[in-house]
């Protein structure tokens, strides 16, 4: 059985995880944090596997990422260190930029990682980093605007469901504004969005059956340790690079899985 993020409102998502356990399933698959932590309300016994889950430590949804300790077990999004990675790429594609807007969700836990390794990196590369909280659409539109009137900015939008959500919205405010943005999965930039460092979702949900299937076999999820993605992908968009003025160096084109044209 399968319950992911982005069914509805936590309530909506709570009731589906209750009537889940009801039917007494040898297993439930879920994906995000939220769907995980409802469905651990629910039950302490049925075996749960997750993916694309940012800090399963930090939302209190594991004890110890070696030895889970509890009915759920899974694959982490990406490692905090990742987030260094997106101001890099950020430095590398856009010299010029000199500002950062980071687009978060301070009510999560990863909210809060992505941006502190992001804010200890950034100083490195002579870039000063701001925050634009994620709350809803007119919020994100003011701050991001705001943002703009001041030069060589850009942005690194972060992973949480709220940039997910809005997404679109962030992919035609940087276009319209001319700001270079990393993104945390390929989905924006396929869209439209410049660039993205992150997991390969695919092979976490591969990795995913395989624990089911190991579970179904008899292991306890107690014992199947948490597992950060052991493959990131580049993604970059080069109509958009164009569109924005900016040469994507040789260097990094030939470390992109793929470049969409």
């Amino acid at each position: 059985m399968d319950i992911r993020a982005g069914a509805g409102s936590p309530a909506t998502i709570r009731k589906y995880a209750e009537e889940l356990v009801a039917l007494a399933p040898d297993v439930i698959v879920g994906t995000g944090t939220t769907p995980i932590t409802l469905l651990l309300e629910a039950t302490h016994i049925v075996p749960i596997v997750f993916a694309i889950v940012v800090d399963p430590m930090g939302a209190g949804i594991i004890n110890k990422l070696s030895r889970p300790g509890g009915n759920a077990t899974g694959f982490m999004m990406f490692d905090y260190s990742l987030s260094g990675k997106w101001v890099e790429l950020l430095k590398q594609v856009a010299p010029n930029v000199t500002q950062v807007a980071v687009l978060r969700d301070t009510s999560s836990s990863a909210g809060v990682g992505q941006f502190a390794v992001i804010q200890a990196f950034a100083p490195s590369l002579g870039l000063e980093v701001s925050t634009i909280n994620v709350v809803d659409a007119r919020e994100i539109d003011r701050a991001v605007t705001a943002f703009a009137r001041e030069p060589n900015g850009g942005l690194i939008v972060t992973a949480n469901p709220s940039t997910v959500v809005h997404r679109q919205l962030i992919i035609a405010l940087a276009a319209r504004h001319k700001l270079p943005a990393v993104y945390f999965d390929r989905a924006p930039v396929a869209e439209g969005g410049l660039m993205s460092y992150g997991a390969d979702l695919v092979a976490q949900f591969r990795q995913t059956a395989g624990y089911v299937d190991r579970i179904l076999r008899g292991e306890k999820p107690a014992d199947l340790s948490v597992q950060a993605p052991n493959k990131y992908e580049l993604v970059i968009n080069l109509k958009t690079a164009r569109a924005m003025g900016l040469a994507i160096p040789p260097a990094v084109l030939a470390r992109a899985d793929e470049v969409i044209e």
